[in-house]
C-alpha cells in the first residue's frame, strides 16, 4: 500500500533490480505499479466465483429435488398402469361382444404410448447429467447392435478403428435408436450399415440401410418428439443428446432406397488414437 501525499493510498506492486558494476552493487533501480484495478478486478472475479459456486449449488439441489420428484411421479404412474392392463386383461378374458375388441385394442395401444413416453422421461433426464467425453466410435456400434431388437437384419460396422468421437455417454442410445427405427420401420429392408465420411474438414458419420426410406415431407418432421407410428421420441432423443457437444443430424436417404442419416462432428471433436 502506498501512500500520496494528498493522504490517499493505493494498491500497487514493485520489483528491485540490483545495479552492478565491476560486480560489486552500486545501486538498485526500483519500479511500482499501481495495481488498484487488479486488485479490484480479482476482488470482483472472487466474489462472482463464491457467488457461482452458490448457484452451482443451489442448481445440483434443485436438479436433484426434481428428478427425485420425477423417479416418484414415473412410478406411480407405471403402479396405475399395470392395474389398468390387469383389469384389461380380465375384460378380455370374459365373454363380451367382439364388436369391443377395437375398443380393447385401443386402450391397450394408449396405455403402452403412456409407458414409452414415461421411459422417454426418464431416458431425457440423464442427458448432460454427464459430462461429455471420448467415446470409441467402433465400440458405440458394436454395443448398440447387442442390444438392438435386430432379428435377421444385419448391422455393418465399417468405422475406423482408433477413431473416437467427443460426446455425451448417451450418444449409445443414437446408435440403438438408429438401428431400433429401421427395424420398425425399414419394411422390406436386410442390412444397417455405419461408416465416416470427411467433407470440408468436418467428420460425418453415416447410417444408411436398404430399407423402404423416408419420404421427403417427414425428413424433418420425424426428429420431433411425438410424431411418427410408435411414440416419436427415440430419434428427438437423439437429436437432443448430440446436440449437447455440437453434433448435428439429418436424414437425406432416397424414398424407396432406403433412410440414410448423417451426424456431422464439429472439428475437434474428432480424433484417432493410435492404440
Amino acid at each position: 500500500m502506498l501512500w500520496r501525499s494528498d493522504g490517499t493510498s493505493f494498491s500497487a506492486e514493485y520489483w528491485s533490480y540490483p545495479q552492478l558494476h565491476d560486480g560489486r552493487v552500486v545501486g538498485s533501480v526500483v519500479t511500482f505499479l499501481d495495481s488498484t484495478e487488479r486488485t479490484e478486478l480479482e476482488i470482483e472475479r472472487d466474489y462472482h466465483e463464491q457467488e457461482l459456486m452458490q448457484f452451482s449449488t443451489s442448481l445440483a439441489t434443485a436438479n436433484k429435488k426434481l428428478n427425485l420428484l420425477s423417479s416418484i411421479t414415473r412410478h406411480d404412474i407405471n403402479n396405475q398402469l399395470t392395474v389398468l392392463m390387469g383389469y384389461l386383461d380380465m375384460l378380455e378374458s370374459e365373454e363380451h361382444d367382439t364388436s369391443l375388441n377395437a375398443y380393447f385394442q385401443t386402450i391397450a395401444t394408449a396405455a403402452n404410448r403412456i409407458a414409452a413416453m414415461v421411459q422417454f422421461t426418464k431416458e431425457y433426464e440423464s442427458i448432460g447429467v454427464q459430462a461429455p467425453a471420448w467415446q470409441d466410435t467402433r465400440s458405440l456400434v458394436d454395443t448398440a447392435a447387442t442390444q438392438a431388437p435386430l432379428g435377421r437384419i444385419i448391422v455393418t460396422n465399417e468405422l475406423p478403428a482408433g477413431t473416437e468421437v467427443f460426446a455425451d455417454p448417451l450418444v449409445v442410445k443414437v446408435c440403438y435408436n438408429l438401428m431400433d427405427n429401421a427395424v420398425r420401420y425399414g419394411g422390406k429392408i436386410t442390412t444397417i450399415r455405419f461408416f465416416v465420411e470427411v467433407r470440408d474438414g468436418e467428420h460425418i458419420v453415416v447410417c444408411e440401410d436398404d430399407g423402404d426410406g423416408i419420404v421427403a415431407a417427414e425428413k424433418e418432421r420425424i426428429f420431433d418428439r411425438g410424431f411418427g407410428k410408435n411414440t416419436g421420441l427415440g430419434l428427438a432423443l437423439s437429436r437432443e443428446i448430440l446436440s449437447i457437444t455440437g453434433i448435428t443430424i439429418i436424414e437425406t436417404g432416397e424414398p424407396g432406397k432406403g433412410a440414410r442419416f448423417e451426424m456431422t462432428v464439429p472439428k475437434g471433436a474428432w480424433r484417432f488414437v493410435d492404440r
